[in-house]
């Protein structure tokens, strides 16, 4: 049987072309669990595969695709019966293994989780990878002892899918946000998902080099690195938790041993991609309760096909032109969200990207 995939290849030359093409069933690697696709959603680890990132990606030709949510189609495995729901984030989904770009996946039974009754596929991909990742952040956070009596928690590069739903589970805890963005367009919208307040990224760009400075929040989920990441770690207050996800100011971070030492400050990390099981499973069951946040997702998902994926929004999250969570159909039912007067819509989108 044949589908249909995003394939990225490597020329001759060294450059890397990206095409739609039909596949087989049987070009899928082996796995216990073969699952018809409904909806994926595009992450900055996507993009990166797709301009051929050997960090990322190691062989050619490849299909991204960190996350999946579908229906199982055959399977090897007792706990996983034909026609039942599941979704897939992380592992090696997507970056070694052939991704979730595609109409079909076929993967180990140890990466899938049953879909939860309460959401559908489509909403298990707006929350997805990115919130997952912002449910991962909050909880080590409150394991070190964070509480929302603390004061405020910033949230940076708070439009982007990591920051969106950050900003909407953090007020769903019960804490007060600070979103930073550099979209003066964006206010409405973070303040629909909940932020108490909406700074410009000058806010966290402290250029003073001193090694501490006032404090002004009680922790933050950071999505940007660099002189951010810096910033909120010397105005941070004492004993409070910065969880660092993202990358896209660069790779290093420079500060001194102040903060942690003389304010106790908690640097802490999150990997997603290889979380164990069980605490997936714990975090997924907030997303469902507590930390529900299904009333924003409509407003956070911006949906589209495999040919925009392709033509535009790989290339626009690489440069910081999403907002929200870019939600990939692989069913072909277009789904018609409500109108919201900041969500981008696809003209738009292409003739910002056409003016950069």
């Amino acid at each position: 049987m044949q589908f249909k995939a995003l394939v990225i290849t490597e020329t001759e030359s060294g450059t890397f072309e990206r095409h739609i093409q039909k596949r087989h069933i049987d070009e899928l690697p082996d796995g216990d669990v073969l699952i018809r696709v409904h909806y994926s959603a595009l992450n900055y680890k996507d993009a990166l595969s797709a301009t051929g990132h050997k960090g990322i990606t190691k062989q050619f030709p490849h299909t991204p695709g960190i996350e999946a949510a579908g229906t199982v189609v055959r399977s090897r495995s007792e706990e996983f019966k034909p026609g039942e729901e599941v979704f897939v984030t992380g592992y090696d989904l997507g970056m070694n293994t052939s991704g979730a770009y595609a109409e079909f996946i076929r993967v180990p039974a140890g990466w899938l989780i049953h879909k939860p009754s309460a959401f559908s596929c489509r909403e298990v991909m707006t929350i997805g990878t990115a919130g997952f990742t912002a449910a991962y952040a909050l909880h080590k956070m409150e394991m070190m002892g964070q509480e929302p009596s603390h004061g405020p928690i910033v949230v940076t590069g708070a439009t982007g899918g990591v920051g969106s739903l950050a900003v909407a589970i953090l007020a769903k805890a019960g804490y007060e946000v600070i979103a930073v963005t550099g979209k003066k367009e964006a206010t409405d919208y973070l303040q629909y998902l909940g932020a108490a307040r909406v700074e410009d990224r000058s806010f966290t760009n402290d250029q003073s080099g001193r090694p501490l400075s006032r404090h002004q929040w009680a922790g933050a989920i950071d999505t940007v690195s660099g002189n951010t990441l810096t910033t909120l770690i010397k105005r941070c207050r004492r004993d409070g938790c910065i969880v660092a996800t993202g990358l896209l100011a660069g790779t290093k971070l420079e500060t001194t041993v102040y903060p942690f030492i003389l304010n106790g400050i908690n640097l802490l990390g999150i990997g997603a991609g290889q979380t164990p099981m069980q605490l997936r499973l714990s975090l997924w069951n907030k997303l469902v309760h507590e930390w529900n946040v299904c009333d924003k997702l409509d407003a956070i998902a911006l949906e589209v096909g495999l040919d925009e994926l392709k033509d535009a929004y790989l290339d626009a999250i690489l440069s910081g032109k999403t907002m929200g969570r870019v939600v990939v159909n692989l069913i072909k039912e277009k789904y018609k969200p409500q109108e919201y007067s900041w969500e981008l819509d696809h003209e738009e989108m292409e003739r910002s990207l056409s003016a950069h």
